[in-house]
């Protein structure tokens, strides 16, 4: 209903530029060309011609539509603020209000002798700046930050980076009508929607230059999170929440429970399209046709065991003698172990035993120091039953370190189905694959839309993500596959990275302290700003990025000197 709405408003538009196109002098019929329409306009209210390129691009459009009719109320003499406030806002009904009125003629804005110093100075600026940020941001690079330990050690807490959205064809907005950088939530506040659903644009996105490839980092749309409660979508999903407390109604004021000590209450139930839900940041372990299996903590793909990313994190016990060693937050700070990820597990005599998620090299150190008397990997052992691990079915005893095997699905791929693997591949079925659908059983039958169905080919690719964190990362294991259509980009860049002082009490607290102290002692891992983000780790930029800034420097100085030295008289 909201695209028909839109349809309609852009239908009034135009019949108002038909009509303002007339008052104007100009051939009335071009008014009906979408995008060249726009480009005479520029010329009508003295504008560069040009900005009726963007009217191509989808939700920025939004944004200069209210641009044109600003301008255009200020080429037919209507300069009061309200009538300016209203042809920003109302565009739309605005052209035909100004097309079709008798009593409104055009002027032009040649009668403006001098620019508002207003419009001039900060209005036009600050509009193209959106605009023109909005684009780079919606369809090139976007910020981010890495909010959690999925990645560590690769990508850390606290790294501030720049996403690639070209390498797999930038997506074009489904909910255009959204304020301007904000994902999906309005800024300062907890769970106000910044973007409207009256206009819904079906999946569509650029060419790119390649797809996700095994072990490639890549940011991605939540794939759980289609439906979130709001209070909880940064501890659980909803659906989670559902398997655990067996909670629907999240909006029944009853409703409470305790997530690690936290108390959630009556949270609000809310739906997301795909392009407004959580950004996630995990590696790309299996592309779509591989067959994947994880063994005793180890991943195999196509029956070949690929190796551990060089950062990967485990939990390890570690069992240490009391009066040798004290474990406190120096001592985990000084190995850069989060004491959000280290905890007592319990005394036997004079020796206790910690649990420490670590990466490989650490354990090693930590082997090696005296009053450690024993480090031992983690691994839960194959067959035991996780309820929180994808398929969520006890007919696959799976869980984080035993998992599999399992085929991802590729587009064109035929796979059987029936009442005992449905649950593998009933989201795909019912949400990701070809819109929405009811998928139900009847006895031994499995229904498609209330059809019997056998087998299933698939429309589209499939992809399994995995934190390189392993023992505390919310990835596939969880949630199961990712649609392509859910996939954003790729990390290229970090440019700025510091400690989360909830991770290291001690050597994250300080700012200015931290200024002139080592990545270890300070706040700030110096050695990850301005650095490229590679698929085995980061490679240092500073040097390129030193010296473009210096022989930039060195070009405005020398050019600044050149125009200010006098010019010798004949």
């Amino acid at each position: 209903m909201g695209n028909i709405i839109f349809l309609i408003l852009v239908l009034i538009s135009f019949a108002g530029l038909y009509k303002i196109f007339e008052k104007a002098g100009l051939p009335a019929w071009k008014a009906l060309i979408p995008v060249y329409n726009f480009w005479l306009v520029g010329g009508i209210i003295n504008r560069p011609k040009w900005w009726g390129l963007i009217m191509i691009v989808p939700g920025v459009n939004l944004i200069m539509y209210g641009v044109y009719g600003f301008h255009l109320a200020r080429a037919f003499k209507k300069r009061m603020n309200n009538d300016l406030i209203v042809a920003a806002l109302m565009p739309y009904l605005y052209f035909a209000y100004l097309g079709f009125n008798k009593d409104i003629k055009f002027f032009g804005v040649s009668d403006i002798k001098s620019e508002s110093s207003f419009i001039k100075n900060w209005a036009d600026p600050i509009i193209f700046a959106v605009v023109a940020a909005s684009i780079i941001r919606g369809f090139f690079f976007e910020a981010f930050t890495i909010p959690t330990s999925s990645l560590e050690k690769s990508l850390m807490v606290g790294d501030f980076l720049f996403v690639n959205k070209v390498c797999y064809g930038a997506k074009v907005p489904q909910t255009p009508m959204a304020f301007p950088f904000a994902h999906h939530t309005l800024p300062f506040t907890t769970g106000t929607q910044s973007y409207l659903e009256w206009l819904k644009l079906p999946y569509m996105r650029l060419p790119g230059y390649s797809k996700p490839k095994n072990g490639e980092i890549v940011v991605f749309n939540y794939p759980d999170g289609d439906t979130v409660t709001i209070g909880t979508q940064q501890y659980t999903s909803y659906y989670e929440m559902v398997r655990r407390f067996g909670y629907t109604n999240m909006n029944n004021p009853n409703f409470k429970v305790d997530l690690g000590g936290m108390s959630i209450k009556n949270g609000k139930k809310v739906g997301r399209p795909v392009d407004k839900r959580e950004h996630y940041v995990k590696r790309c372990v299996g592309i779509a046709g591989d067959k994947l299996e994880i063994k005793d903590g180890e991943l195999y793909i196509n029956d070949k065991k690929q190796a551990m990313p060089e950062h990967a994190q485990h939990f390890y016990d570690v069992k240490v003698l009391n009066s040798v060693l004290q474990i406190d937050e120096e001592f985990l700070d000084q190995r850069d172990i989060y004491v959000t990820e280290a905890y007592p597990k319990g005394n036997i005599g004079d020796t206790s035993i910690f649990a420490f998620n670590m990466p490989a090299d650490v354990a090693q150190q930590l082997k090696n120091t005296p009053g450690v008397l024993d480090v031992k990997k983690q691994i839960e052992p194959k067959g035991e039953y996780s309820p929180s691990i994808f398929p969520h079915d006890p007919k696959f005893p799976w869980n984080n370190d035993n998992f599999g095997p399992i085929t991802l699905p590729k587009e064109g791929m035929t796979v059987s189905i029936d009442t005992n693997n449905l649950c593998i591949y009933e989201k795909m079925l019912s949400t990701y694959d070809n819109g929405i659908h009811q998928i139900t059983t009847s006895g031994a039958q499995v229904l498609y839309d209330g059809k019997p169905i056998t087998s299933y080919t698939f429309k589209r690719d499939y992809y399994w993500m995995m934190g390189d964190n392993r023992h505390n990362s919310a990835d596939s294991r969880s949630w199961g596959v990712v649609p392509f259509d859910h996939v954003v980009g790729r990390p290229v860049f970090v440019w700025f990275s510091m400690k989360d002082p909830k991770n290291n009490p001690i050597s994250g607290n300080s700012i200015v302290g931290s200024l002139t102290k080592n990545s270890k002692e300070g706040k700030f891992r110096w050695e990850r700003f301005m650095c490229y983000v590679g698929q085995d780790g980061l490679v240092s930029w500073k040097i390129p990025v030193a010296i473009i800034a210096l022989l930039g420097f060195g070009y405005n100085f020398w050019s600044k000197r050149k125009k200010a030295k006098p010019v010798a008289k004949k």
